[in-house]
């Protein structure tokens, strides 16, 4: 990449560019960490909403809550009928994640290690567990003590829970780049009956360079890097 690719694909802002159609032609990495938390088309119509009227670019200042994130202006722009670009501007009040890193990892089989959360889990609750696993995934490196840490947080943030399902898959058509190499996506999707979720007994946990946490009302996803 030459110097401009570089500054917009490390720019700490999400960057994207939508053809036409709403299909992504470009995005940098902060914005690959946005797509993870936030459907294609609900950016793509959040860029229609915000286009200027002719030709051009306009910025907009708003207060976007989206998920983790909180968005303080939006820039949209557009020189022909092919493309359209959007750009977001994170709040300074927005903490920073650290860069993925395959530091540390090791090939683990993730069904066992969720398996040990919820036997552990169910010895201290009449709370009934779900299941659910895709038995394509094979095992993948990542740091076991990080990741149980993190889901035995999760399901102490559920209150008043009278079934919780747990699903593991592959997150199709969507990457994360560490090291600029692409890699597959795997969720672990944690979602309760209604139950609320204690957003703070989670979130102290969240800074951390092995996973992506996003933290809905009442579902939870664990995003990891696919890393053989």
């Amino acid at each position: 990449m030459n110097f401009y690719e570089n500054w917009v694909e490390l720019d700490l802002n999400p960057i994207i560019s939508f053809s036409s159609t709403g299909k992504i032609k470009f995005s940098n990495q902060e914005a690959q960490f946005l797509l993870n938390r936030i459907s294609q088309k609900e950016l793509y119509d959040l860029a229609l909403r915000y286009a200027p009227s002719s030709f051009g670019f306009q910025t907009s200042y708003i207060n976007l809550p989206l998920k983790n994130y909180t968005f303080y202006a939006i820039t949209v722009g557009y020189e022909d009928e092919d493309e359209i670009h959007l750009k977001l501007y994170k709040s300074t009040m927005v903490k920073r994640k650290k860069k993925l890193s395959s530091k540390n990892a090791t090939i683990t089989n993730i069904f066992t290690l969720v398996d040990l959360s919820i036997s552990t889990k169910k010895t201290k609750s009449d709370v009934k567990y779900i299941k659910n696993y895709d038995p394509s995934i094979p095992d993948f490196k990542l740091v076991a003590s990080e990741f149980l840490k993190i889901l035995n947080a999760i399901y102490d943030s559920i209150e008043g829970a009278q079934m919780i399902t747990t699903s593991v898959k592959l997150k199709i058509g969507e990457y994360i780049r560490i090291d600029e190499k692409k890699h597959s996506i795997i969720t672990v999707e944690v979602t309760t009956d209604g139950s609320f979720i204690n957003f703070d007994s989670v979130d102290k946990d969240q800074e951390s360079n092995t996973f992506i946490l996003t933290v809905e009302e009442d579902k939870i996803f664990i995003d990891l890097p696919l890393l053989s």
